[in-house]
């Protein structure tokens, strides 16, 4: 099963009102500046979020510019009572990703080709040793304070670049920085000492 979309809870209400009608300005009056907002704001989310489906950086590229003819071509679709915009766009995205994926997989292959050699499967201490360092990289992530944390997920789990996390939460770029740096600080002190 493939990832769920990412949410955009962060989002402040207004921003989801102005993409919503954005949207709408685009489905009744072909509007290109509705339009160019939403291209510069989604279109890279898009892209980090199907490179995360496990797309190739080409491949991610192309579907989120797909995705993005969709939202011209398609945009009376939309219903602002039934998705926010982010839902519907990455929605679109997940959709665009699987019929990639249902195209690709009837590619001709020769049976001994090595992309087609089953994976070797790791050694016990290998699988035991990855299981407990994701487990005590969830544990540090619990004890980050919430500010931080909250930074550190946009930036890494979202792919937002700090200039758009101090716009998005209404920061200083230097408390951005400062926060998510603080942020690593803690988990590699917190993971040191619960792996040695």
């Amino acid at each position: 099963m493939l990832d769920a979309a990412p949410e955009n809870s962060g989002l402040a209400l207004s921003e989801r009102e102005t993409f919503s009608d954005a949207l709408e300005a685009i489905a009744e009056r072909r509007c290109k500046k509705s339009f160019t907002l939403l291209f510069e704001y989604y279109a890279p989310r898009i892209k980090s979020y199907l490179l995360r489906l496990g797309c190739e950086s080409l491949q991610a590229e192309e579907l989120a510019q797909e995705v993005m003819i969709t939202v011209w071509r398609k945009a009376e679709q939309f219903d602002r009572k039934q998705a926010s915009p982010a839902t519907w766009l990455f929605r679109i995205a997940r959709n665009r990703r699987i019929d990639a994926f249902r195209r690709t997989k009837t590619l001709d292959a020769q049976a001994d080709e090595p992309v087609l050699s089953p994976a070797e499967l790791p050694q016990p201490e290998e699988q035991m040793q990855l299981i407990q360092t994701e487990v005590a990289v969830q544990d540090a992530l619990k004890t980050l304070p919430e500010d931080q944390l909250v930074l550190l997920k946009a930036a890494f789990f979202e792919g937002k670049t700090h200039s758009e996390i101090s716009t998005e939460y209404k920061l200083p770029l230097g408390t951005v920085k400062s926060r998510i740096r603080l942020a690593f600080e803690r988990l590699r002190t917190t993971l040191r000492s619960k792996m040695n």
